[in-house]
């Protein structure tokens, strides 16, 4: 009995505890890196699902009312000087002062954490990818985590290529089924500030380009309305390109 204790013990050497001690602080550190990428993948569908619903309210809070302007009037421009006559002696010249235009906004500006201003342009409709978002007015980090966003290009619904990007969170949220777009595609714009139209555009081309790939930027149009939508493929390596032209 004696000699069996002996032996069992002479195997449990030095390095085999350290082998062990090893394992075990292995196995903890597994476990603490484990704890923080779930943490950070709660956080980050939190700040994907906080983002969205802020979109959302931007979509429902937009006024779709036709604020017409009456500018039949004559203005002048900024800083126009007006010739005053003098009634009283027909050969003296009289100058004001410099006329500075007012100018009114009726954009309904919001701003972010930060403090960075906004405004949605425009309103997108993708019916076949059930995608209905606000677009805003400029393209930075904080306002592309918010809905997509103007890129390059025209005023939503004017002559020109009017650019739109937005994230691929490889969900339902944002552009993440643009990829899945398919020719003829219907995509409806509609213009908050301008002549309150909605047009339909038609997807007749779909790629994929390296990210520093700009020519789909090209405001080369012969005339017509077209939007590109810009969106990342879903390992984030490529950008997919979604041309489409106004419906004839």
């Amino acid at each position: 009995m004696n000699q069996i204790l002996v032996s069992e013990k002479l195997y449990i050497t030095p390095e085999l505890k350290r082998k062990k001690r090893m394992y075990k602080i292995d196995f903890f550190i597994s476990i603490f890196l484990v704890c923080i990428l779930f943490s950070y993948y709660i956080y980050a569908e939190y700040d994907k699902n906080k983002n969205e619903a802020i979109s959302q309210e931007i979509l429902s809070n937009l006024s779709f009312q036709d604020n017409v302007v009456d500018d039949t009037t004559i203005k002048f421009a900024n800083n126009s000087i007006v010739v005053i006559l003098n009634t009283e002696d027909p050969f003296e010249v009289i100058y004001s002062e410099p006329v500075v235009e007012e100018t009114y906004d009726n954009k309904e500006w919001m701003e972010t954490e930060s403090g960075t201003r906004y405004y949605a342009t425009a309103t997108i409709n993708i019916p076949s990818i059930d995608c209905t978002y606000p677009i805003l007015n400029e393209t930075t980090d904080e306002l592309l985590k918010i809905s997509p966003t103007k890129f390059w290009g025209p005023e939503p619904n004017e002559v020109g290529n009017l650019c739109i990007v937005g994230h691929n969170y490889r969900s339902n949220k944002f552009f993440s089924n643009v990829p899945d777009l398919d020719i003829g595609a219907a995509i409806e714009i509609t213009d908050l500030y301008g002549p309150k139209e909605t047009v339909v555009y038609r997807v007749y081309d779909k790629y994929i380009v390296e990210p520093e790939d700009s020519s789909c930027t090209s405001q080369r149009t012969n005339g017509l309305r077209e939007i590109t939508l810009i969106t990342c493929t879903d390992n984030s390596k490529q950008r997919v390109i979604v041309k489409a032209r106004e419906e004839m």
